[in-house]
């Protein structure tokens, strides 16, 4: 029996919708609200959310998802929920059921103004929770601007996002190595992550990433990110053939790491992509995505996809000229309770 608690009733496009603890629903009901959403991240981004969908149905079922669900005549109809780590709270995700086939909201549609309903509740919550000092979110299967004024209204900052894909055809002959002799190009190892951790934070130093992600602004967060990248596939099913590092030989520490995950049968996304500052402009990088995206092809995949902030001209640049074009564009959103001036 669904115990009602904390219940809010209101009139959303003429509709009556009530807004629960999302703590209260076993994950069959939620079932399909996800199989819907999942049809969206196929259609949209040709990402495969099988493996996302049980892992959320593991923490319903479990009564551990912080959030809220949209009730309407009895059928749960959308759903919002974040994460605590430490004093942070990531938004995981939105999502109501659209009225349209295509999936698409629209700014003033029944599944759009839930969705801004049951956001607005989520703010409410942690913005008066006291040891929440910081919260993002990175909503990418919904438009950029699609909730942009909700967030800003809330006193969120805004940095919004592309989502590149690059065909991967006639690929066939692996990309040539040409290094420094002090310089080593191999595949991905586990152990790796340490100096990989130490990598990415020196990497994002000053970086627009870094104010998106604040993961990236420690060694210790930087372990984080990459245990959910690689241990926990926390974006996709982490692929070791298409990740690669670039290695000093006299301090064996990294220069340059291109980390890649397998998010469906025919797309592969690389998680991640960065160099030493020390180590710039060497044609690092241009390597590295070559390599990751002959390694995918050989694996099967049609298609090869990594997401960047706007702002970071250069390397959109860089992507573009690989090959890469905008498929999707989606807006970051961070809250800092006390801003750093």
């Amino acid at each position: 029996m669904l115990i009602r608690v904390k219940v809010t009733r209101m009139q959303i496009t003429g509709a009556s919708v009530e807004i629960l603890d999302l703590r209260h629903f076993a994950a069959p009901v939620l079932r399909p609200l996800l199989e819907a959403e999942g049809e969206l991240w196929e259609k949209r981004l040709h990402w495969d959310y099988h493996a996302s969908a049980r892992l959320l149905m593991q923490y319903l079922d479990n009564h551990m998802l912080p959030g809220y669900a949209a009730l309407q005549a009895g059928r749960v109809t959308g759903y919002v929920f974040c994460v605590y780590e430490e004093t942070k709270a990531v938004i995981g995700d939105v999502f109501a059921l659209p009225a349209t086939p295509d999936g698409a909201n629209g700014g003033s549609s029944p599944a759009h103004a839930a969705e801004e309903t049951l956001l607005k509740h989520l703010f409410e919550l942690l913005l008066n929770s006291p040891h929440v000092d910081r919260i993002e979110s990175q909503l990418l299967l919904h438009p950029s601007g699609d909730h942009s004024d909700t967030f800003r209204a809330a006193g969120f900052q805004i940095f919004r996002r592309l989502f590149l894909v690059q065909a991967l055809q006639g690929r066939w002959n692996p990309p040539q190595a040409d290094l420094p002799g002090n310089l080593e190009l191999r595949p991905w190892r586990e152990a790796d992550l340490a100096p990989a951790s130490r990598l990415i934070c020196e990497a994002y130093r000053s970086h627009p990433d870094s104010l998106i992600n604040d993961q990236y602004r420690s060694g210790h967060g930087s372990m984080r990110f990459l245990n959910n990248i690689v241990r926990y596939a926390g974006c996709g099913s982490f692929t070791p053939q298409a990740s690669h590092v670039v290695v000093e030989r006299t301090s064996r520490e990294l220069a340059a790491l291109v980390l890649g995950s397998r998010v469906s049968s025919q797309s592969g996304h690389l998680t991640q992509v960065c160099v030493h500052p020390a180590y710039r402009r060497r044609g690092l990088a241009r390597l590295l995505l070559s390599v990751a995206a002959f390694s995918f092809m050989r694996l099967g995949a049609s298609e090869i996809s990594l997401t960047v902030t706007e702002a970071n001209s250069e390397a959109i640049e860089l992507y573009k000229d690989e090959g890469y074009q905008c498929a999707h564009s989606f807006d970051a959103a961070v809250w800092q309770r006390n801003p750093i001036a």
